[in-house]
Protein backbone atom coordinates (compact mmCIF):
# COMPACT_ATOMS: atom_id res chain seq x y z
CA UNK A 1 0.00 0.00 0.00
CA UNK A 2 1.40 3.39 -0.99
CA UNK A 3 0.06 6.94 -0.69
CA UNK A 4 1.20 9.53 -3.20
CA UNK A 5 0.21 12.95 -4.45
CA UNK A 6 -2.00 12.92 -7.49
CA UNK A 7 -1.65 14.74 -10.78
CA UNK A 8 -4.13 15.83 -13.47
CA UNK A 9 -3.56 12.45 -15.13
CA UNK A 10 -5.09 10.77 -12.04
CA UNK A 11 -8.41 12.64 -12.24
CA UNK A 12 -10.17 10.09 -14.52
CA UNK A 13 -9.37 7.22 -12.10
CA UNK A 14 -10.44 9.32 -9.11
CA UNK A 15 -13.73 10.01 -10.88
CA UNK A 16 -14.23 6.28 -11.53
CA UNK A 17 -13.66 5.59 -7.83
CA UNK A 18 -16.00 8.42 -6.80
CA UNK A 19 -18.78 7.14 -9.09
CA UNK A 20 -18.44 3.52 -7.92
CA UNK A 21 -18.34 4.50 -4.25
CA UNK A 22 -21.32 6.84 -4.53
CA UNK A 23 -23.31 4.21 -6.44
CA UNK A 24 -22.50 1.68 -3.68
CA UNK A 25 -23.21 3.92 -0.68
CA UNK A 26 -25.44 6.83 -1.71
CA UNK A 27 -28.60 5.12 -2.97
CA UNK A 28 -30.65 7.83 -1.25
CA UNK A 29 -29.71 10.45 -3.89
CA UNK A 30 -32.46 11.27 -6.37
CA UNK A 31 -31.47 10.55 -9.98
CA UNK A 32 -31.51 14.27 -10.77
CA UNK A 33 -29.31 15.15 -7.81
CA UNK A 34 -26.95 12.27 -8.61
CA UNK A 35 -26.53 13.63 -12.17
CA UNK A 36 -26.05 17.20 -10.96
CA UNK A 37 -23.49 16.23 -8.29
CA UNK A 38 -21.64 14.01 -10.79
CA UNK A 39 -21.32 16.92 -13.22
CA UNK A 40 -20.01 19.21 -10.47
CA UNK A 41 -17.47 16.62 -9.26
CA UNK A 42 -16.29 15.77 -12.80
CA UNK A 43 -16.09 19.31 -14.19
CA UNK A 44 -15.26 21.49 -11.20
CA UNK A 45 -14.17 19.65 -8.08
CA UNK A 46 -11.77 16.84 -9.05
CA UNK A 47 -9.89 18.70 -11.82
CA UNK A 48 -8.96 21.41 -9.30
CA UNK A 49 -8.52 19.24 -6.21
CA UNK A 50 -5.20 18.43 -4.59
CA UNK A 51 -5.48 14.66 -4.72
CA UNK A 52 -3.77 12.18 -2.44
CA UNK A 53 -4.04 8.66 -3.82
CA UNK A 54 -3.70 5.27 -2.22
CA UNK A 55 -2.36 2.46 -4.38
CA UNK A 56 -2.66 -1.27 -3.92
CA UNK A 57 0.42 -3.47 -3.83
CA UNK A 58 0.14 -3.80 -7.61
CA UNK A 59 0.19 -0.02 -8.10
CA UNK A 60 -3.50 0.35 -8.92
CA UNK A 61 -5.12 3.49 -7.51
CA UNK A 62 -7.95 2.31 -5.23
CA UNK A 63 -8.85 5.43 -3.27
CA UNK A 64 -8.33 9.14 -2.88
CA UNK A 65 -8.30 11.92 -0.33
CA UNK A 66 -8.74 15.67 -0.79
CA UNK A 67 -7.80 18.06 2.01
CA UNK A 68 -8.82 21.71 2.27
CA UNK A 69 -6.80 23.06 5.18
CA UNK A 70 -7.94 21.06 8.21
CA UNK A 71 -10.99 19.71 6.36
CA UNK A 72 -11.16 16.27 4.79
CA UNK A 73 -13.03 17.48 1.73
CA UNK A 74 -13.33 14.05 0.12
CA UNK A 75 -12.34 10.49 0.93
CA UNK A 76 -13.50 7.70 -1.35
CA UNK A 77 -12.34 4.12 -1.81
CA UNK A 78 -13.24 1.73 -4.61
CA UNK A 79 -16.03 -0.46 -3.20
CA UNK A 80 -14.24 -3.54 -4.57
CA UNK A 81 -11.63 -3.05 -1.82
CA UNK A 82 -13.77 -1.70 1.04
CA UNK A 83 -12.70 -3.11 4.39
CA UNK A 84 -9.09 -3.72 3.35
CA UNK A 85 -7.50 -0.75 5.16
CA UNK A 86 -7.19 1.74 2.31
CA UNK A 87 -9.61 4.24 3.86
CA UNK A 88 -7.85 3.96 7.21
CA UNK A 89 -4.51 4.61 5.49
CA UNK A 90 -5.96 7.74 3.89
CA UNK A 91 -7.28 8.91 7.29
CA UNK A 92 -3.85 8.36 8.83
CA UNK A 93 -2.31 10.40 6.02
CA UNK A 94 -4.88 13.16 6.51
CA UNK A 95 -3.93 13.29 10.19
CA UNK A 96 -0.26 13.76 9.30
CA UNK A 97 -1.35 16.79 7.25
CA UNK A 98 -3.76 18.05 9.91
CA UNK A 99 -3.71 16.42 13.36
CA UNK A 100 -7.06 18.03 14.23
CA UNK A 101 -8.84 17.22 10.98
CA UNK A 102 -12.56 17.77 10.53
CA UNK A 103 -14.95 16.18 8.06
CA UNK A 104 -18.60 16.36 7.06
CA UNK A 105 -20.10 12.91 6.54
CA UNK A 106 -23.42 12.04 5.00
CA UNK A 107 -25.86 10.94 7.68
CA UNK A 108 -27.66 8.79 5.10
CA UNK A 109 -24.60 6.86 3.90
CA UNK A 110 -24.67 3.95 6.33
CA UNK A 111 -20.91 3.38 6.20
CA UNK A 112 -19.69 6.98 6.70
CA UNK A 113 -20.33 7.78 10.37
CA UNK A 114 -19.23 4.37 11.72
CA UNK A 115 -16.06 4.62 9.62
CA UNK A 116 -15.00 8.00 11.00
CA UNK A 117 -16.13 7.34 14.58
CA UNK A 118 -14.19 4.06 14.72
CA UNK A 119 -11.09 6.05 13.80
CA UNK A 120 -11.35 8.62 16.58
CA UNK A 121 -13.64 11.27 15.14
CA UNK A 122 -16.42 12.71 17.30
CA UNK A 123 -19.61 14.48 16.27
CA UNK A 124 -19.50 18.24 16.71
CA UNK A 125 -22.44 19.42 14.61
CA UNK A 126 -25.12 18.64 12.07
CA UNK A 127 -26.86 20.35 9.17
CA UNK A 128 -30.18 19.37 7.63
CA UNK A 129 -28.91 19.99 4.09
CA UNK A 130 -25.80 19.66 1.97
CA UNK A 131 -23.89 22.83 0.98
CA UNK A 132 -26.16 23.30 -2.04
CA UNK A 133 -29.29 23.17 0.13
CA UNK A 134 -30.40 19.69 -0.95
CA UNK A 135 -32.16 17.58 1.73
CA UNK A 136 -29.17 15.38 2.56
CA UNK A 137 -28.16 15.84 6.22
CA UNK A 138 -24.47 16.09 7.05
CA UNK A 139 -22.79 15.37 10.37
CA UNK A 140 -19.68 17.38 11.18
CA UNK A 141 -16.90 15.49 12.97
CA UNK A 142 -13.49 16.36 14.40
CA UNK A 143 -10.60 14.06 15.17
CA UNK A 144 -9.95 13.85 18.89
CA UNK A 145 -7.85 10.68 19.10
CA UNK A 146 -10.41 8.54 20.92
CA UNK A 147 -10.79 5.24 19.14
CA UNK A 148 -7.50 5.56 17.32
CA UNK A 149 -6.08 2.57 19.22
CA UNK A 150 -9.09 0.54 18.17
CA UNK A 151 -8.54 1.48 14.51
CA UNK A 152 -4.85 0.55 14.69
CA UNK A 153 -5.79 -2.78 16.25
CA UNK A 154 -7.94 -3.51 13.20
CA UNK A 155 -11.34 -3.45 14.89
Amino acid sequence: MKIRQGSPADVPRALEIWRAAVDATHGFLTPGDRTEIDRMVAEQFLPQAGLWLVESGTGKVVGFLVMDGDEIDALFVDPAVHGQGYGTALIQHALTLSPHATVEASEQASNALPFYEARGFVRIGRSETDPQGRPYPLVRLRYDGAGSRKARAGH
